[in-house]
C-alpha cells in the first residue's frame, strides 16, 4: 500500500556509501595482514571489555525499568 511516501535511497547504495565500504574493507584486509600480531594480541582484551557491553544489552529486556508495574505473565498470586 502506496501511501505517497517516496522511498528514501539507503546511504550505502549511494556513491559516498559505497565509497565509505570500499576503504572500510581495503582497511580491514591491511589491518588483518599487515597487523595480525597486534590485532591477536589485542583480542583477548577486547572479548572482555565486551562482556560489560553485552550485560547491559541483556538487561534491557527484563523490565527493569517498569518502576514497579508488573509486566503481563508477572503477575504473583496473592496468598
Amino acid at each position: 500500500m502506496d501511501h505517497g511516501h517516496p522511498e528514501l535511497p539507503s546511504f550505502w547504495r549511494s556513491p559516498a556509501g559505497l565509497a565509505l565500504m570500499l576503504a572500510l574493507v581495503v582497511g580491514g584486509f591491511y589491518l588483518v595482514t599487515e597487523h595480525s600480531a597486534h590485532l591477536f594480541g589485542a583480542l583477548p582484551y577486547l572479548l572482555i571489555l565486551a562482556c560489560p557491553l553485552m550485560h547491559g544489552f541483556m538487561h534491557r529486556g527484563h523490565g527493569h525499568g517498569a518502576q514497579g508495574q508488573p509486566r503481563s505473565g508477572d503477575e504473583h498470586p496473592r496468598q
